[in-house]
């Protein structure tokens, strides 16, 4: 890589955001004070063309968190080995702080669907995706993140809690979690329990990035209120209120703003970020106060 590189340091307990094409040049002419983009790893999968012209160029200045979406890291089926080859490819150059996925499936024989599924929480499944970080891990010879989904259904079959499951991944493959703050109301609201309390429980000690994102307000075919988990507004109220409550257990922990669908422009997304940074700025001072 091109000399002036940061380097594979660690990302600070800051905020980030999600680096869109919108804002190539308002980041390149604006040099913001911000902590760090989170890339998503599929559209950098190509061999070269602006995208990775302009990547390179932020890299030099920027750390990096990469962001799989295509993994399926809880399909049924084996990994698809040339994606995980790009996937490495793609971390060899350009040496992100952070990977993470999401669990759930997305895939099935060829067939690629465009959403993230949800798994019932069994012993086979989790034996399966475990089997999957494990060979990730070991091809990318990097930690992997695990987010927490946000799912609208749940599975009669399921035999152990969300947050039981994802201790045990932790436990059997090494691997860290990315929380989702966003992910964790949606369901709440969806499948009527307590966000505070999922929190209170989710392995704290093993959390490496918090994710912070806006959502949708619908209803289901009964006429019952729903959330999508839409990533195409800014951060509700009640989300900020429950990351506040999420760093008290964490600490201070690099957050990205998700704004993924109706991207506004570089001022409005970079004061969603710059709140993030103050919420964590207010954790840190009470921590040194306490």
């Amino acid at each position: 890589m091109a000399q002036g590189l940061i380097g594979n340091g660690p990302i600070p307990p800051r905020a980030g955001v999600g680096l869109k094409p919108e804002h190539y040049r308002d980041i390149l002419d604006g040099k913001p004070d911000i902590g760090w983009f989170e890339i998503h790893a599929e559209n950098y999968m190509g061999d070269g063309g602006p995208p990775h012209a302009y990547l390179t160029v932020i890299r030099e200045r920027y750390l990096l968190s990469l962001h799989g979406v295509g993994l399926s890291i809880g399909g049924s089926g084996p990994l698809d080995q040339e994606h995980l080859a790009r996937l490495k490819a793609l971390i060899d150059r350009y040496q992100p702080s952070l990977f993470s996925e999401h669990l759930a499936w997305s895939s099935h024989d060829t067939v690629y669907l465009n959403d993230l599924l949800p798994l019932p929480y069994t012993e086979e499944t989790l034996a399966n995706v475990c089997f999957h970080i494990d060979e990730v891990q070991d091809t990318l010879k990097h930690q992997m993140l695990l987010e927490n989904p946000s799912t609208y259904v749940a599975f009669a079959e399921t035999s152990m809690s969300e947050v039981e499951f994802l201790r045990e991944i932790v436990r059997r493959t090494g691997c860290g979690l990315l929380l989702d703050v966003n992910n964790v109301f949606v369901q709440a609201a969806n499948h009527g329990f307590d966000a505070r309390a999922y929190v209170d429980g989710f392995p704290a000690e093993c959390v490496g990035e918090i994710h912070l994102g806006g959502h949708a307000e619908d209803a289901d075919d009964d006429g019952a209120a729903l959330l999508i988990d839409d990533h195409g507004r800014q951060v509700a109220d009640p989300v900020w209120a429950l990351y506040a409550h999420a760093l008290a257990r964490t600490g201070p922990k690099p957050t990205l703003i998700e704004w993924d669908n109706d991207v506004p422009d570089w001022p409005t997304l970079f004061a969603e970020a710059k709140r993030a940074d103050a919420v964590i700025a207010a954790r840190r001072s009470n921590r040194i106060a306490s």
